[in-house]
């Protein structure tokens, strides 16, 4: 008898591994794998999903338009050009459903979010990956990789985990060097946090070309991972092809009610990005003073070098036993780095006194 085959390429798929949610034997002081918004959800989105416990035997609406609707009144889009997912994994994962498949490929940078390959392989694509410079996503060494089989190109900026991001230039210059038949994907999940002036989140580059779509998520900054909503931005042809491929109810109506609340509530974004805004470059300066290396980072954690892999182990089991969950990232080939996420105040300057502990320990 002949045992059922997968699709080529779902086999070399290494499943995708979450951050931690706790410590063996240990009480959770802080979760600090995961890049979840330090300051949880708006108290609005909370009453809102409280509210649409009520309804829940009512199927939501498949169109997601007054979702749909708030996003594009609060950040200037046009609504008809806004689909929404079950996080924007869901989106980014249509995306290559639908423009990917055998013998084509899918590019992304070196240390890019691991669904890209992952969704690549899962369409029997092939990914390719193009080396980064010092952490950071090379548009140079991204458009020597491009070949007549790139159908996607995946750029996250911010990136995750380096927390590195590209110029707004730099994305235009890998835009205008694409072939018209080529999607590129920027996957703008930690725009919120990014105050810098020469960034941009993808929006005008979505509006001057054809081939350009912006995705984001409400699991950072809005508090709401648990949720599953993301939402993407694009030309009305891509939406269209989308719209067609996803599943009729995808984003449920919990999700929806409490995701037009917190863009309602600007205080509580507002507060979470300031709390970002103190506690990122306060965190890194301690760890460089403890002698650690950490990556420059735009998003709302920061990745940290500890020389080696060994050390990092090490570092990763000592937080762990102070009740503080960081995240190993080896799988994206940087054994010798932790990630950890930028809490409270609190919860940051628990990591600081933990790594300090540490470093006496292991000089």
């Amino acid at each position: 008898m002949t045992a059922l085959t997968p699709r080529p390429g779902i086999m070399k798929i290494a499943p995708y591994v979450p951050g931690k949610d706790s410590v063996d034997g240990k009480e959770t002081i802080a979760k600090l794998s995961s890049n979840e918004g330090a300051l949880g959800p708006s108290p609005k989105a909370m009453a809102a999903y409280a509210k649409a416990a009520a309804e829940l035997h009512r199927y939501p609406d498949g169109a997601s338009e007054k979702l749909r609707n708030a996003i594009g009144r609060h950040y200037g889009l046009d609504a008809a050009r806004i689909i929404c997912g079950s996080g924007s994994d869901e989106i980014l994962n249509l995306l290559v459903r639908a423009y990917c498949g055998p013998g084509d490929e899918l590019l992304y940078s070196q240390f890019g979010f691991l669904m890209y390959p992952i969704n690549a392989l899962g369409v029997g694509a092939t990914p390719v990956a193009a080396p980064e410079n010092d952490y950071r996503a090379d548009v140079d060494a991204m458009l020597a990789k491009v070949t007549n089989k790139t159908r996607v190109v995946c750029l996250a900026n911010p990136n995750n985990p380096t927390g590195s991001y590209v110029t707004k230039d730099e994305v235009r210059r890998l835009q205008a060097g694409l072939p018209k038949d080529v999607l590129l994907v920027i996957d703008a999940a930690y725009a919120e946090y990014v105050s810098r002036n020469d960034y941009e989140s993808g929006v005008e580059l979505v509006d001057q070309a054809e081939n350009v779509v912006m995705t984001r998520t409400f699991s950072k900054i809005y508090g709401m991972g648990g949720l599953r909503l993301g939402w993407m931005y694009g030309p009305a042809g891509v939406v269209d092809v989308i719209s067609r491929l996803r599943q009729p109810f995808n984003v449920n109506l919990a999700a929806q009610m409490a995701g037009i609340a917190a863009l309602e509530d600007i205080a509580h974004t507002d507060a979470s990005r300031t709390n970002n805004d103190i506690w990122l470059p306060w965190l890194s300066a301690e760890v460089s003073r403890l002698g650690l290396k950490p990556l420059p980072s735009v998003g709302n954690f920061l990745t940290i070098s500890f020389g080696s892999k060994e050390r990092a182990a090490a570092a990763n089991d000592w937080l762990m036993s102070d009740g503080l969950i960081p995240r190993m990232i080896a799988g994206y080939g940087m054994p010798e780095h932790l990630r950890i996420t930028i809490g409270t105040e609190a919860e940051v300057k628990a990591v600081r006194d933990s790594l300090r502990r540490f470093v006496s320990n292991h000089k």
